[in-house]
């Protein structure tokens, strides 16, 4: 019987067979070209797009005489995108039909600047229309913000896609609290694919910015975390007394370390002497896996650089939408 369906004339029942067989071919073809297409390329935006590189490192520049703390704004939105849904821009997105906004998430206290992240897509659509998505500009913002304030120049994979959803509820579940440890702190970076040295890099991160009284209260009463320095802890309780944890926008802010305006390697040489800000910068300084990659660092600015470059770029490409068929281009960052 089956021999007699293989050799069978036109009209019988190898007909389906034949049929079904070139439509599997057809999809593989269309996966195969969908896939290679949807590819993330340092140049890919060098035929359709090659000024966009300059308007974002222009803008970002500009943006440094209104705010000097401004490339602390464009890293901590990189790193709030990127670590729900992936770097899709969504955490961009206003609340609007059936979607609220990640940003109304109680774990995005802090995100700001979001009119800068405009003005750079306005020069873009002025010079590119409807070509470069939300994403691209965050992850391109925030490597400028890095390498402007004195870290290294990082080569970032482009061509990712926005997203069409966004939900406070996902950003609340899957942004680290400011009181996570070492473990948690493990679990964000390790699961999308960085090594420990990679991971211990991105912490590196707070040498830039502020916190907020909120995010340190835990550390400071009922009782004092014995990871803290007691001069330093002195310092921050004069600055946070208890009641300012309940205030709306976490109470006042002061500086994560010594040169919160330069990207540099202070972060580490303040984690190893008990002037760690958070939890986890006490904790990452003091266990026996990390407390070697921290002092390293710490003293080799280089070895800093060159994890936290390649630990930025496989943080940038965890989960991405990359091809029509997962996002669009959003031409106002804003809304759909």
């Amino acid at each position: 019987m089956a021999e007699d369906s293989i050799t069978s004339a036109p009209g019988t029942r190898c007909q389906p067979v034949i049929w079904r067989t070139f439509l599997w071919h057809v999809f593989l073809l269309l996966n195969f070209v969908i896939s290679c297409g949807a590819q993330l390329r340092n140049d890919f935006y060098a035929a359709t797009c090659p000024r966009l590189a300059h308007a974002v490192r222009g803008n970002v520049a500009a943006s440094l005489l209104h705010d000097p703390t401004a490339p602390a704004a464009f890293l901590r939105l990189f790193f709030h995108d990127c670590q729900v849904q992936g770097c899709d821009g969504s955490i961009l997105l206003d609340s609007q039909d059936g979607i609220v906004s990640e940003r109304e998430a109680p774990s995005n206290l802090g995100i700001r600047r979001l009119e800068f992240i405009d003005a750079i897509k306005s020069s873009v659509e002025a010079i590119c229309p409807g070509t470069v998505s939300c994403a691209d500009i965050v992850v391109l913002a925030a490597r400028e913000a890095v390498r402007i304030a004195g870290g290294p120049f990082i080569e970032v994979p482009l061509g990712r896609r926005d997203a069409l959803t966004a939900s406070a509820a996902r950003a609340q579940a899957e942004l680290p609290p400011a009181h996570t440890g070492f473990d948690g702190f493990l679990q964000v970076f390790q699961t999308k694919g960085l090594t420990l040295e990679e991971s211990v890099a991105l912490l590196g991160s707070h040498t830039l910015g502020v916190g907020h009284c909120a995010s340190v209260t835990n550390r400071l009463y009922p009782q004092r975390d014995q990871t803290l320095g007691p001069l330093f802890y002195s310092i921050l309780r004069l600055r946070c007394p208890a009641r300012t944890a309940l205030r709306p926008k976490g109470g006042p802010i002061f500086p994560n370390d010594l040169t919160a305006l330069s990207f540099d390697s202070q972060y580490f040489r303040n984690a190893m002497a008990g002037r760690g800000l958070f939890r986890v910068d006490a904790e990452v300084a003091r266990n026996p896996l990390t407390a070697p990659i921290v002092n390293a660092f710490g003293t080799n600015t280089d070895a800093f650089f060159q994890a936290y470059s390649t630990g930025f770029v496989k943080f940038s490409v965890h989960n991405v939408l990359s091809s029509p068929q997962q996002g669009i281009i959003r031409r106002d960052c804003r809304r759909l």
